[in-house]
């Protein structure tokens, strides 16, 4: 027997998500199949990340999301994603703040209202330990800047820095013509990084603009990611290459990203859009 689950489709800056709501529909208990039915862009809805709405377990927070990759693999959060999650929430009548708490796997995150489809999100402190991370390419309290990694005779210099979930950034002559399917398997699975890593491909084009393409961790490459935007400035701001407000441009769209100081936490806004609603069959028992 089947039954149609209802789901929202939306994306931040082109990084796209299926968002369902645990809090007002019962969901199949695997939902690890579910989100590689869901995210396949043949066979299903199509999506970078399966994003599940539920009632939080902290009382810090107000609400909480689960991630889940086109893999079925559950990460620890995204920063797009959380935009377009805060987005969902208000616009679907669970709640008319302008800021509030919502859990992840990597602690509570804080989004803001910013205007209309534009979110806020206080990403916390960069972590730049790097059993933090975690990787194995330094020892001590970090950061880990421009480390040499070996890719199967060829040598890449990574950057590291996790927000919400572990990033390693490379800087290159120019993101379009930088072979992103070839290296960006090879550095998300080397054994440096024990839970793999999303990966950053960038060009700091003046003090005040980055450009960036991503592969993501258990997704492929993205139009857009944000944490990793978030991990790009720092590193650029931590080599003195940037200033402590910059613009990134990713394939899908730009985001603001600014580090005031290093012991200060970073700031993310983007945008956020609603692009459909439908079902999607799911079978019960």
């Amino acid at each position: 027997m089947t039954r149609e689950l209802p789901f929202t489709k939306m994306h931040g800056a082109g990084n796209d998500f299926v968002v369902l709501d645990a809090i007002r529909e019962q969901l199949p208990n695997d939902l690890a199949a579910l989100a590689r039915r869901m995210g396949d862009r043949h066979f299903g809805v199509g999506a970078d990340q399966l994003l599940v709405l539920r009632k939080p377990r902290s009382k810090a927070a107000d609400f909480r999301m689960d991630i889940y990759n086109p893999d079925g693999t559950q990460v620890e959060m995204c920063a797009n994603g959380i935009r377009a999650f805060f987005k969902y929430l208000r616009d679907h009548g669970h709640t008319s703040a302008d800021e509030l708490g919502v859990e992840t796997l990597s602690g509570v995150v804080r989004p803001r209202f910013s205007g209309p489809d534009r979110i806020t999100v206080d990403m916390g402190l960069p972590v730049l330990a790097p059993a933090k991370i975690p990787t194995t390419l330094a020892n001590g309290d970090g950061p880990v800047l421009d480390v040499p990694l070996d890719l199967a005779g060829e040598e890449l210099r990574v950057s590291c820095v996790p927000m919400g979930n572990p990033h390693a950034v490379v800087f290159v002559d120019d993101p379009e013509t930088a072979p992103v399917e070839r290296w960006g398997p090879l550095v998300e699975q080397h054994p440096a990084f024990p839970n793999r890593v999303n990966v950053e491909f960038v060009l700091v084009r003046e003090r005040s603009r980055i450009e960036q393409r991503t592969w993501e961790r258990g997704t492929g490459e993205t139009l857009a990611c944000g944490s990793g935007a978030c991990a790009v400035a720092v590193v650029s701001m931590l080599r003195g290459v940037v200033d402590r407000r910059v613009t990134i441009a990713l394939r899908g769209g730009e985001l603001e990203i600014e580090w005031p100081a290093r012991d200060s936490h970073v700031w993310m806004t983007g945008p956020a859009a609603e692009v459909f609603s439908g079902s999607f069959p799911v079978k019960e028992g």
